[in-house]
């Protein structure tokens, strides 16, 4: 790897970093007390809590946290405000296949990046209102929403092929390790700003006043760090070959080329790849334009159908119920607001990242179909032992940790079967000539079901508690019937084989 693939890496590691800090942050900051003052989701009158989180019962008792009162609209706007990212992702990624092609990979992702960071800015600025905070990461969705779908093609179309399912791998692998890094910053942040703040004890003629508002700005701001991190490193880096190609600047495609494999124009290596990228161009061309209707043909319409329901049971299972508000369910558990906050999110993200290696390996072992089926009957035993345990907690902390134990194994569950494989499968089952039309079911689906998941998740924890692991595992219930009887397995499958089955001819 010469120094210029080591650029490429380095750029492809920060995009999926930058995706997965956004998709981690939020988890800490919902239970900073000064965001929960400042936006309104609670009020607080003075009264301290003890190390436990139980009520100060007399003066001699050490105060350790701020008490504080819970609004009427607290799940409302926590879902208006959490699931407002995944709403301008959507919108996002909808628009991802049009800016790439008409004003290329490289240039609409620095462009993506700057968004990004404006997104960032006004979220970590936020005036006293739901609704900047709400735009701020809106923006900041419309950016990772088109940057998720182009960063991953521009990699593919820039990174020599000896080292490409590498780099493909670093971006999901710098996804998850992204969500760690949230964790990490900002458990810190919380507390050395939340355990044994001013003010405990001390009555407050107003009980909506602000207190310090850094730990949550600065957790928000800091996501300025790697979006112009990611801005800047794109500018050092060339447009895509694939692009150039597709607008005939075959010249400048080749000298890219060169200068990936650190050789000249008219070295095999390059002269190979170049004629194999002319080619599927070509092809693409000779494909010509598709309708939206021609997804729905005979030959078609089933992969049509399991893309969008496969991308509707991966957030379904939910996955993102837990990572998005993770210290919640630990904290209604029963365990302290030191464990909730730092240790277990922490220890949940590792388990995340780590799983999603044989993950890797699986799906070309074991086949698509066959993770699936796996994953959602074990999400679903785990899903009823988390509830199951979760009713048993007066019992003593044994029965928390078996609680606990059940998410970490849920989450492990998802990262290596239901995590990679719609996206896999997605890519791979739709003819070239409505791939992108195809690909886009599926995205369109998965954000669609994550923004429902991340705005009425607040209230079901509200409403029914852990009784909410319950509705997931019917779910899960539901996918495994899904995958076992209507999913097709798709590994090393043809295109004509491919054809064949899911028209029910083979």
């Amino acid at each position: 790897m010469n120094s210029f693939q080591f650029l490429v890496a380095v750029t492809a590691s920060l995009g999926g970093l930058l995706f997965g800090y956004e998709c981690g942050v939020m988890n800490v900051v919902l239970v900073m007390d000064a965001f929960r003052i400042f936006f309104k989701f609670h009020n607080w009158n003075g009264d301290a809590l003890d190390e436990n989180g139980k009520k100060i019962k007399s003066d001699t008792q050490e105060k350790w946290y701020r008490d504080l009162k819970e609004a009427d609209n607290k799940a409302m706007l926590e879902g208006v405000i959490t699931s407002s990212f995944v709403l301008g992702a959507l919108c996002g990624a909808l628009m991802a296949t049009y800016l790439g092609e008409k004003f290329g990979r490289q240039r609409t992702i620095m462009i993506g990046a700057c968004i990004f960071t404006c997104g960032a800015i006004i979220q970590g600025l936020s005036a006293r209102t739901w609704i900047m905070i709400a735009i701020g990461r809106l923006i900041t969705g419309l950016s990772i929403g088109c940057n998720g779908v182009l960063c991953p093609t521009y990699i593919s179309e820039v990174a020599p092929a000896k080292i490409r399912g590498t780099l493909s791998s670093c971006y999901q692998l710098m996804t998850t390790f992204g969500i760690i890094v949230a964790a990490i910053i900002n458990s810190i942040v919380w507390y050395y700003t939340n355990i044994k703040p001013e003010g405990l004890g001390k009555p407050r003629s107003n009980i909506w006043e602000e207190v310090p508002n850094f730990e949550w700005r600065f957790a928000l701001l800091f996501q300025v760090v790697p979006g112009l991190g990611l801005a800047i490193l794109m500018s050092f880096l060339p447009k895509s070959p694939r692009w150039l190609c597709s607008k005939d600047r075959d010249e400048e495609a080749a000298e890219v080329l060169a200068k990936l494999n650190a050789t000249s124009t008219s070295d095999s290596v390059v002269q190979e790849e170049l004629k194999a990228i002319q080619e599927d161009v070509a092809a693409t061309r000779a494909a010509g334009s598709s309708s939206v209707g021609e997804l729905f043909s005979p030959v078609i319409r089933r992969r049509t159908f399991i893309t969008f329901l496969m991308q509707l049971f991966q957030q379904w299972t939910g996955i993102n119920v837990i990572m998005y508000y993770q210290s919640q369910i630990y904290g209604e558990i029963g365990f302290t607001k030191f464990m909730s906050t730092v240790v277990l999110p922490i220890i949940n993200n590792f388990v995340n990242f780590i799983s999603t290696f044989p993950g890797m390996w699986g799906i070309e072992r074991l086949g698509r179909k066959t993770l699936l089926i796996i994953g959602s009957l074990m999400m679903m035993v785990f899903h009823i032992s988390t509830w199951a345990f979760s009713t048993q907690t007066y019992r003593g902390k044994m029965w928390q940790y078996f609680a606990v134990a059940s998410i970490f194994l849920m989450v492990f569950s998802f990262a290596w079967t239901w995590g990679p494989v719609p996206w896999v499968y997605q890519a791979e089952v739709f003819p070239l000539r409505v791939r992108v039309k195809g690909s886009a079911v599926g995205t369109v689906s998965n954000f669609l079901n994550n923004w429902i998941i991340a705005f009425v998740g607040p209230a079901l924890m509200k409403a029914w508690s852990t009784k909410t692991f319950l509705l997931f595992a019917a779910a899960c219930l539901l996918a495994w019937i899904y995958s076992q009887f209507y999913v097709i397995e798709s590994k090393g499958l043809n295109l004509e084989e491919m054809d064949a089955k899911m028209a029910g001819k083979a």
